[in-house]
């Protein structure tokens, strides 16, 4: 049955690789992105960033990933992770037009000097897991919109990550694909035990892929609220037309309207 009684319940027990300790970022023109943003992410969590557009996830997402540094707090890798331990997925699959399929793949192999043909087994295995055998010689202009984003979780899952950051990967797509590929997702989850987390707008995705919602209020960006969804993996039909889905949904959409309510404080 699922619950969104104490969060800790399920995972307080799985060790932490990554803690974001009261960061602040802070912009050019005095433009406040994020006011005490902490998060504790924990091996195997799938942690849902939702918020209203400009609240900061993505910030946080390029703080994590090293892209930038915060103005005020720090971010802290436990067990000997580290920002190169990271597999990135971006809203557009950002693939090289000139490149096939298993060449986009091989990209982060690239740059870590490592040849195409000692990448090759590992590139097909990445495809493999994302359904893309046999597209190991095509072209992006010869893939859907939803083979292309498949393309990109391979890429970022090639390298055996132990963390996967993905910002809103499927918000272009339409809404069969996407409910496709959040399917596929938690798929590959549980076979590559990764951690995730996943920045998005919606209620119904967060519920349906995350053991975590993280709900963040209107900038400056900061944690509200966090939700805890415990309806054991997999998760499928049943699940989504299921009462306790519903139930969490509305909660967590409560929550979110709330955080954009006129003179709230937090």
């Amino acid at each position: 049955m699922a619950l969104t009684a104490d969060p800790h319940d399920m995972t307080q027990t799985r060790p932490a690789i990554l803690r974001m300790r009261e960061v602040d970022k802070t912009f050019t023109g005095n433009v406040l992105a994020l006011r005490r943003m902490s998060m504790e992410v924990r091996q195997g969590d799938f942690i849902s960033l939702l918020g209203p557009s400009g609240c900061g996830k993505s910030t946080a997402l390029r703080l994590i990933a090293g892209l930038m540094r915060p103005t005020i707090g720090r971010i802290e890798w436990d067990g000997g992770a580290s920002a190169e331990d990271l597999g990135v997925v971006f809203q557009e699959p950002t693939l090289m037009p000139w490149a096939t399929v298993e060449k986009n793949v091989w990209l982060p192999f690239r740059l870590r000097g490592k040849s195409f043909a000692a990448s090759r087994d590992q590139i097909h295995e990445a495809l493999a897991l994302v359904g893309l055998t046999g597209f190991e010689a095509r072209y992006p202009r010869e893939l859907s919109g939803g083979m292309k984003m498949r393309v990109s979780i391979a890429r970022a899952l090639v390298t055996n990550p132990r963390l996967i950051l993905m910002d809103e990967p499927f918000a272009a797509l339409d809404e069969i694909t996407r409910q496709k590929l959040n399917d596929d997702l938690l798929a590959l989850k549980a076979q590559t035990n990764a951690t995730v987390i996943f920045v998005t707008h919606s209620v119904f995705e967060s519920v349906f892929l995350s053991d975590r919602i993280l709900v963040m209020a209107a900038r400056p960006g900061r944690v509200i609220r966090e939700i805890a969804v415990q309806e054991r993996y997999p998760r499928g039909i049943d699940w989504r037309t299921s009462p306790d889905y519903a139930r969490i949904a509305r909660e967590t959409s409560d929550t979110l309207h709330g955080a954009l309510a006129p003179g709230e404080v937090h």
